[in-house]
């Protein structure tokens, strides 16, 4: 299997802040048994999935290349993504969801090349390469569903989180890297059941990045398609859960028309849903996201999107009416009674751009220590400060190299010598610097010659508000990464010997003449020192010709599931599917 990450324009194309997250995948780390548990998902997968799901299924499957025998390397998929224009990265575990939601901007498909344990083949809250190669890689090949996904990405990108959803982030991962690892323990693990219950129960408003969370939850992960009479699966979630495949089908999920009422629709990712939104068509959700989109502070800015801002302790930006751009992790603004915000403030690191450009000389080493300048119009004068000419300016003794005093209609006063001002290609004036400045409001200074040169934004009001930088080069470590890291597996010896004898079927199984006797005597092992593996005991029976060895398997099998009932269903689809 070829080891090698060929790149493509996609990938070229990214970031740094999110190139910290790709991780190798390492495809020698999967185990024999990893490759069992991707064949069996996938070939029942291939047996059940065309008849209850998207047409774009099947189709896409042979698009992507992605294969029913093997674990797909993301130098393959690449190489064949390319070709309808995405690409695909390995990641460890979820990612920040402003990251997640970025990376599909670029049309590139976040994988989490980790796969799932053996005993949590039907679904896992974790995300897998089975979720995310087998479930996402071959809708993303039909066109109209494609360009939905880049364009949640590209607004999802730009949905203000809370606080309290950096929060839930951390616990929903702490919680699925704990369910996949075989060290855990049930203390452990209840204990971060705990923590992300009692956060669930807090029931916060819902932010900007929660809704659309919901709304990427119910169309990309748990979508259907189709009429509610007779719906068909596009959802990733849906179509990678062998178990809720089938069960989303039953009259025991409420089926629900898709709206914009979905964006307040929660979930809980460790428990199958127990209602589905089916869309008419791919169309209609670009139609949804749209009007979500017209309700965001992206496209309203004003006090209540900068108060989001605040609210978030993240790196966000606001545009104001001249097209000037301020990242920074806001932690303040004045109002006054018409609710229009007179004053804003960053702390730490910020930077100013234009049309996401960063001005020169104007990025975070120039601002260490946050931003801040008064907002609006001047006091008796009709002409707004962005719409004054050269001319307009000397008019009110706005002269370069000379002290000069001014109010805002706001009460807000600015002293300071005019150093000189940045304007546009088209002349518009965007930025005023002074020296030797006092900014004060009421009895309060906001600004003050100690402070350095003061470098006012000019703009009436904020006409934008979103997540992150409006330039991705001015913060190159825009997402943090989560302090909690995924585990790495100890294997015990006697997994160890299992890995073994699934290796060696593996090898048997791709000569032409299978070794009856090695085979017999790999069933000897499973029964004497692995009674409850199931799984390499359907593959023995799949490729043996013994009529006495597949009588002995089948009675293992049976006794197996009788034993552990959990197991049946597992059982018995595993040999519909050798009957096929």
């Amino acid at each position: 299997m070829e080891e090698g990450m060929n790149t493509n324009p996609n990938l070229d194309r990214l970031p740094p802040h999110l190139k910290q997250f790709i991780k190798p995948q390492n495809y020698e780390d999967y185990s024999a048994i990893d490759q069992a548990v991707w064949r069996y998902v996938m070939r029942k997968n291939i047996s059940y999935l065309p008849s209850v799901s998207h047409e774009s299924y099947l189709t896409g499957l042979e698009k992507t290349g992605i294969s029913i025998e093997e674990i797909p390397s993301m130098y393959g998929m690449n190489r064949i993504l390319q070709k309808i224009g995405w690409s695909a990265v390995a990641v460890d575990g979820f990612i920040p969801p402003n990251a997640f939601m970025e990376f599909q901007a670029y049309k590139v498909l976040v994988i989490a090349s980790d796969i799932r344990q053996l005993e949590n083949i039907e679904y896992t809250p974790a995300p897998d390469i089975i979720h995310e190669a087998a479930g996402h890689a071959p809708i993303i090949a039909n066109p109209d569903y494609a360009e939905y996904l880049r364009r949640i990405g590209e607004i999802g990108a730009k949905a203000i989180l809370s606080d309290y959803d950096n929060q839930m982030y951390e616990a929903v991962r702490k919680l699925s890297i704990l369910k996949e690892a075989h060290s855990t323990t049930k203390k452990e693990l209840e204990e971060a059941e705990f923590v992300l219950e009692k956060l669930q129960n807090q029931k916060v408003p819902l932010s900007e990045m929660a809704q659309i969370r919901n709304l990427h939850w119910w169309t990309v992960e748990y979508g259907l398609i189709g009429t509610l009479k007779d719906p068909k699966i596009y959802g990733a979630g849906l179509l990678s859960s062998i178990g809720e495949s089938m069960y989303c089908m039953t009259n025991e999920v409420k089926k629900l028309p898709f709206t914009i009422d979905a964006i307040h629709q929660e979930f809980d990712i460790t428990k199958a849903q127990p209602q589905l939104f089916v869309t008419p068509d791919f169309a209609y959700l670009m139609q949804v996201l749209e009007e979500f989109a017209n309700s965001m502070a992206l496209r309203k800015g004003g006090h209540r999107g900068l108060k989001k801002l605040i609210e978030s302790k993240k790196v966000g930006t606001i545009e104001l009416s001249t097209g000037l751009q301020i990242s920074g992790v806001f932690s303040r603004m004045i109002l006054n009674e018409d609710n229009e915000v007179i004053f804003f403030k960053t702390e730490g690191e910020s930077a100013l751009a234009y049309r996401e450009k960063e001005l020169i000389g104007h990025g975070i080493s120039n601002y260490k220590d946050g931003f801040s300048s008064p907002l609006g119009k001047l006091k008796s004068v009709n002409l707004a400060i962005e719409d004054m000419s050269p001319v307009d300016l000397k008019a009110y003794n706005f002269y370069d190299g000379k002290r000069i005093v001014f109010e805002f209609d706001s009460g807000i006063k600015v002293e300071g010598v005019n150093l000189t001002g940045i304007r546009t290609t088209n002349g518009k004036l965007i930025l005023i610097q002074f020296i030797d400045c006092m900014v004060t409001y009421k009895n309060e200074i906001l600004f003050s010659p100690e402070d350095g040169t003061f470098d006012m934004a000019v703009g009436k009001e904020i006409i934008s508000a979103f997540a992150g930088s409006a330039d991705f080069n001015s913060f190159p470590n825009l997402y943090q990464s989560s302090l909690t890291k995924t585990i790495k597996a100890e294997k015990s010896e006697k997994n160890k010997i299992l890995e073994s004898l699934y290796k060696e079927l593996r090898k048997i199984r791709e000569t032409s003449h299978p070794d009856q006797k090695k085979l017999e005597q790999l069933f000897d092992q499973i029964e004497k020192n692995h009674p409850s593996d199931w799984l390499l005991s359907l593959e023995l029976l799949e490729i043996s010709n013994s009529e006495v060895l597949n009588t002995r398997i089948k009675t293992y099998l049976k006794a197996l599931y009788e034993r552990k009932s959990q197991l049946k269903r597992l059982i018995v689809d595993g040999m519909e599917l050798l009957n096929e």
